[in-house]
């Protein structure tokens, strides 16, 4: 007696505010009776558990169901080798959106061809990205984290604001080079300052 094939479907999300939802709503429809999921991980992670265990679940005649392919691998030589893997123990592929199904010669082609464009969009929004932060530098903009104030800049600050009180916090944070909200914590610990000041004074 032939063995009935199982559906089994993979879903992930790369950041703890995005939602599985519209991913496992389509795998259900596609007739997966179990759904595998990762959340707040990217592809390139080390460790993924539901990938892990899906693939780890898998057997002959079962079909790997994703939504999209780059949910589930995380680089072309990567989907290559899974495929190869899936093959070899007869276990078929399917990708939803892209309408790819390696049980047919023209499906497995179209899974190469468009995990290749996929890989060379990630990498080109890359390039992009190095290009345009070592431009912002070039132009002296300050990338990372909003600087603080040093103790003595909050009571350089607090001395200006008395010889100019009509100074906004956005125009103090421009000549302090920080952010308005940097600003805003900063007066907010200069009574502290004073106070220990005045102590030391005394």
């Amino acid at each position: 007696m032939k063995k009935s094939c199982r559906i089994i479907g993979y879903a992930r999300v790369s950041t703890e505010d995005q939602h599985l939802d519209l991913q496992i709503d389509a795998l259900k429809l596609a007739g997966c009776s179990s759904i595998f999921e990762d959340h707040g991980l990217s592809a390139t992670a080390k460790r993924r558990p539901g990938f892990e265990q899906a693939l780890a679940s898998l057997q002959a005649g079962d079909i790997f169901v994703v939504w999209k392919m780059d949910r589930a691998f995380r680089s072309l030589k990567n989907a290559l080798d899974i495929l190869e893997e899936f093959e070899n123990r007869a276990i078929e592929f399917r990708c939803l959106t892209e309408d790819i199904d390696t049980t047919t010669p023209m499906g497995k082609c179209m899974y190469q061809i468009r995990h290749a464009f996929s890989e060379l969009e990630r990498n080109l929004i890359r390039e992009r990205t190095k290009a345009g932060m070592e431009a912002a530098r070039q132009r002296g903009a300050h990338l990372g984290r909003p600087k603080k104030l040093s103790r003595g800049q909050i009571i350089r600050m607090q001395n200006l604001l008395q010889r100019q009180p009509d100074m906004t916090p956005v125009q103090i944070a421009d000549q302090f080079g920080v952010s308005s909200r940097t600003i805003y914590r900063a007066l907010s610990k200069y009574s502290t300052i004073k106070e220990e000041l005045a102590i030391h004074a005394g």
